[in-house]
């Protein structure tokens, strides 16, 4: 087939943007029957599964995909599959079936010609996103009418190190797909791996044989980036930066401790609170009871607990703390089965009876999980007082609350958990209680090391999020993203505590000036930001301050707050900064903050404090932008960590201003692609459509009919400067 021909069959394959796989695509090899725009072509794929296996600093792929014929006659095309630029093939070969098929392997120059040429024929961005990839191109045989064609690809490649951590990275590609794409990674047993992260993608890791599973949840789409963490000791750790010049740059800080202990445990004192008021009857009632049962189920023989539960007056399984031996939990189970609801809510004096003996000191972690579903009726019912009751007693107790239904008061909750150095978490009416407070327990399981701070880095380190660094447990990474102040390349020194003893973690780090690298770091840091700020507000009330940066966080990023919203209301309209419409409701007196609308606020806050993925922001900002825009009328979407508006004149970030200077470029021109490759951090906003206007720093993007076609190098040279502000 001539490169010509290639070139029309992949422009006419490639029309119906939602028909198209996220991994390899098969191609009519003469155009075929144009498919309809909009349903799938004669040949989809129903299945891909991409296994990877790692060996020492080696991965090793094997991409399985299955494509099947639903046209009417027989069908045959060429299989492509994008593919990183350093990747060797084990063998260099394809298979359907038994019958072998050669594979042909385009390096990334050759196949990001094709790819726009693809996007000039057929006015279709979103393949712009796998640009600067390599191509294998392979011929497949014939395919019957209803017959299922199997293809399997092999491939290796040697994994960057950054920190102490492979980088795994992967392209799923943006495009849409008859079936989801799974993708598996398998660590060999016997190895020092810490916990595998994604911070784009939500992963399940399990335990397999004594290997190491990680999956991402939900199918894959988008670009993958895996870290795998390989452990000097106790705790392995790495950094990320991201920074575009102009401002203070961004920092990740992955800290992984093995999946499971393997030496010296922090033995844990721990105290279930549990709320038996009358509001607590039925289904709640029975949640509670065995969530209990589980938490009983995960002490270790070194572990004491207690057991506190409270209506109107309070009472305790046994006065004290209590070993966890096989006869004391045999009959703290009896106590629990014997719990029933009915009666007021005392709050204080729960609360006394855990500070009267928090626990903990001497090597041990006193842990806290109190569980209530209404607010306090009996003895002190102000939650300032209440929460001024534990703040100074809590000591280094760690304070997990779990508010269920909407009339716990959100003040008092967030502010035990605020100085139990815990978290805050909400259950909706409804939801499943056991799961909460499993969640609290499984993340508190088997501590590692206790009050982590970081007493050394090569720059100024600002506006962590977590402000405090939390307790890092086995089987769980720690990740806190940040600011940082100038430049530098050094040893980055973090101390925690172990059973009395300072241990410390080395990370070496590098901070540049600018790297284009890691852009998934500021969206994941502003929605941590905004969630640490939200909660400041309610806690101490109204800040011009902290409200002036939300907004500006939630603008800049695409995250809908309290204070942004007006936006999807009126769209095109830019407000004065003093406009009433751009301050937002003023946080309620904290003893009025309960009722539905302070419970949504108060689990909005504790979802971006925990969010640790980029798809999980995407998936929350999403659900936002469509209540939104559903509300409103409008139409919003987020792209490149951006929040868009449609108008007649397209999709317009809305940070973009009249005083920022315009470079308007010809949508699918030379221009257009220059400006894709030279700022690759704006591929998905690009992939919107034909119209966008991209706001940079200095100067603004704008893809129109009536722009250039061409950029000189020193005319795309400013651009990037200005979009960046470097």
């Amino acid at each position: 087939m001539s490169a010509r021909r290639l070139i029309l069959a992949v422009a006419v394959a490639l029309f119906p943007v939602q028909a198209l796989t996220a991994q390899g695509w098969i191609l009519p090899p003469d155009g075929g029957i144009r498919p309809i725009p909009g349903r799938p072509g004669p040949i989809v794929r129903t299945g891909s599964e991409v296994r990877v296996t790692i060996d020492g600093r080696v991965a090793r792929f094997e991409v399985e995909e299955r494509f099947r014929n639903d046209g009417g006659r027989l069908a045959e095309g060429t299989y492509l599959y994008p593919l990183p630029g350093d990747a060797v093939f084990s063998d260099f070969s394809l298979f359907a079936g038994d019958t072998e098929m050669r594979g042909e392997m385009m390096n990334a120059e050759q196949a990001r010609k094709i790819y726009e040429e693809i996007v000039r024929q057929q006015l279709d961005p979103a393949l712009i996103t796998l640009a600067g990839h390599g191509l294998i191109r392979a011929r497949v045989f014939p395919i019957q009418p209803g017959e299922t064609r199997r293809v399997i690809l092999r491939y290796t490649q040697v994994l960057a190190r950054d920190g102490d951590a492979l980088r795994l990275r992967h392209a799923f590609g943006t495009r849409g797909g008859e079936a989801q794409a799974h993708f598996s990674v398998r660590l060999p047993a016997g190895g020092d791996w810490g916990t595998p992260y994604s911070p784009t993608h939500q992963l399940a890791v399990s335990r397999e044989g004594g290997a190491t599973v990680a999956r991402v949840r939900d199918g894959g789409s988008g670009a993958l980036d895996l870290f795998l963490p390989v452990r000097r000791g106790l705790v392995g750790g790495t950094v990320l930066t991201h920074a575009t010049g102009g401002e203070e740059g961004f920092y990740m800080l992955l800290l992984a401790p093995a999946s499971q202990p393997d030496g010296t445990v922090i033995p844990r004192d721990l105290t279930l609170v549990v709320d038996v008021s009358g509001s607590m009857s039925g289904g709640k009632m029975d949640q509670a009871r065995a969530a209990m049962h589980q938490a009983l189920g995960g002490l270790r023989p070194a572990d004491r607990f207690r057991l506190i539960s409270f209506s109107g007056g309070v009472n305790h399984f046994r006065e004290g703390f209590v070993a966890a031996r096989p006869g004391e939990l045999a009959e703290a189970r009896g106590f629990i089965d014997g719990l029933t609801a009915s009666g007021g809510t005392n709050i204080e004096g729960a609360l006394r009876a855990v500070l009267d003996a928090p626990g903990g000191g001497a090597g041990r972690l006193g842990v806290v999980v109190f569980l209530t579903d209404g607010l306090p009726t009996v003895g002190e019912q102000s939650p300032e007082r209440l929460a001024a009751l534990a703040g100074g007693r809590l000591g280094g107790v760690r304070l997990f609350s779990i508010g269920v239904g909407h009339d716990v008061n959100t003040y008092l909750l967030d502010r035990l958990a605020v100085d139990g150095r815990g978290a805050a978490e909400y259950v909706a009416p409804g939801a499943d209680v056991e799961l909460a407070v499993g969640g609290v327990l499984r993340r508190v399981s088997h501590p590692a090391l206790t009050g982590l701070r970081v007493v050394e880095a090569p720059v100024t380190l600002r506006d962590g999020a977590p402000a405090a660094l939390p307790d890092l447990f086995y089987g769980e990474e720690l990740v806190v993203f940040g600011r940082y102040r100038g430049t530098g390349r050094g040893t980055m020194i973090i101390e925690g505590e172990r059973q009395g003893r300072r241990e410390r973690i080395t990370v070496e780090a590098n901070f540049p000036g600018v790297s284009s690298a890691n852009g998934f770091i500021p969206p994941l840091w502003a929605a941590r930001r905004i969630g640490e700020l939200t909660r400041t507000l309610r806690l101490e009330g109204r800040d011009d301050r902290l409200v002036a940066e939300i907004r500006e966080l939630g603008l800049r990023y695409g995250i809908l707050t309290e204070y942004t919203a007006y936006l999807v209301q009126e769209p095109g309209i830019r407000l004065a900064a003093n406009d009433p419409r751009l301050q937002g409701a003023a946080p309620a007196a904290p003893s009025a903050q309960s009722g539905r609308a302070a419970f949504e606020r108060a689990e909005a806050s504790a979802d971006l404090l925990n969010m640790a993925t980029a798809a999980g922001m995407a998936r929350r900002a999403d659900r936002d932008l469509a209540k939104a825009a559903r509300d409103a009328g409008r139409e919003a979407r987020r792209a490149a960590g951006r929040l868009f508006l449609q108008s007649a004149q397209g999709w317009t970030d809305v940070t973009h201003h009249d005083s920022l200077r315009v470079v308007t470029v010809v949508p699918m021109s030379a221009a257009w692609f220059a400006v894709a490759r030279a700022l690759p951090e704006l591929a998905d906003a690009l992939a919107l459509g034909e119209a966008v206007t991209i706001a940079g720093r200095r100067a603004s993007l704008r893809v129109a009919a009536d722009g250039s076609t061409t950029l000189s190098p020193e005319a795309l040279a400013r651009l990037v400067r200005d979009v960046r502000g470097t």
